[in-house]
């Protein structure tokens, strides 16, 4: 088979294949179960490969990365623009094998076994974090409805626990207790498995030199640092901090035209999860400002003219920006004062 370029639309059991040769034309359109795509390929002359950067793709990718073939993987909304009038497999493969060939066409890097492991510590505690939360909200409000109200917080909630161990509490019946006794030992459950996520990824922390120089930089501690490691595998891929923080989602939405420029909230593309862990800790950056102004004169500046929030997703955008220097060009973070007496 004299092919070129493949496009590959996954699935969980049945793929569909569409490749064309040098010129363009059709030369394989066929659907392959998943037993078979290993074999397949193995087959075909070394080609050019793209599928959508969607579930199983990485796995996919290192594996025909194996048999010698070029890999791309494409973000899926970039796919979109190529797929021909009705919406399906064929049609999905087809428009792939097209946009997979476009000079202009940005690409997702593959992601080895390892980073995939650590980002999967990292969705497993996020998975675990909600379930806590959303434990101790309904034995919040479980004890609400009896009237039992402690304040926010940890002590607030320690407060909590201990109304509903106390056997002595007429207030609340035996049968709600046994319910509230069954909330509580789920809570403890949760807190001792995030615990041991937590020390796997401070193992990975301290295994890795990139991890270690990304912590110096305010508002990235160990979870954030581990958490762009995994996710950012090639720092190169980007050609600049400004091009990170815009995959990352921190730069304004955009509705110009006619030379007007109309900029609107943050685009909230690209890693959910980074992006969250990066705006959490500029929103700690920012309470450290108030607290200690004279060494955040930069966050201050902007406190003066703009809502604290606003301020936040400035320094988030900011944080992206130091971290793809330091993760593309080495060295560690310097404050300012630092860095300018240098």
């Amino acid at each position: 088979m004299n092919i070129s370029t493949i496009g590959i639309d996954l699935a969980k059991n049945v793929f569909q294949v569409h490749g064309v040769d040098a010129h363009g034309d059709v030369v394989v359109v066929r659907k392959l179960r998943r037993a078979q795509v290993v074999a397949f390929f193995a087959k075909v002359p070394v080609c050019l490969i793209g599928m959508e950067a969607c579930a199983t793709a990485h796995h996919w990718a290192r594996e025909l990365t194996k048999l010698g073939h070029t890999v791309r993987l494409l973000p899926p909304a970039y796919v979109k623009a190529y797929v021909k009038r009705s919406k399906n497999d064929a049609a999905d493969a087809a428009a792939i094998c097209e946009a997979v060939t476009r000079p202009s066409m940005r690409f997702v890097p593959i992601k080895t076994e390892e980073q995939q492991a650590s980002l999967a510590v990292h969705r497993t505690r996020a998975l675990f974090i909600g379930q806590r939360t959303q434990l101790i909200n309904a034995l919040r409000a479980h004890l609400a409805e009896l009237g039992l109200v402690a304040e926010t917080g940890r002590d607030g909630f320690t407060n909590l626990v201990e109304m509903v161990w106390d056997e002595d509490n007429v207030s609340l019946p035996p049968a709600m207790r046994q319910a509230l006794l069954a909330v509580v030992d789920q809570l403890e459950a949760l807190s001792q498995q995030i615990s041991k996520l937590d020390r796997v990824i401070m193992a990975q922390h301290k295994a890795s030199d990139v991890s270690r120089r990304l912590e110096s930089i305010p508002g990235i501690g160990v979870i954030g640092a581990t958490a762009i490691v995994a996710t950012v595998a090639d720092p190169s891929a980007f050609k600049s901090g400004r091009d990170l923080a815009a995959w990352i989602g921190l730069v304004p939405r955009q509705h110009s035209t006619g030379g007007k420029e109309k900029l609107g909230g943050i685009s909230k593309q690209g890693d959910r999860y980074l992006r969250r862990l990066l705006v959490v800790g500029a929103t700690a950056v920012v309470r450290q400002a108030r607290l200690h102004p004279e060494k955040y004169l930069w966050v201050m500046k902007l406190l003066a003219k703009k809502p604290a929030k606003v301020v936040a997703i400035a320094v988030a955008n900011k944080t992206a920006r130091i971290a793809w220097a330091i993760m593309a060009k080495g060295g560690h973070y310097r404050a300012p004062e630092l860095a300018a007496a240098a």
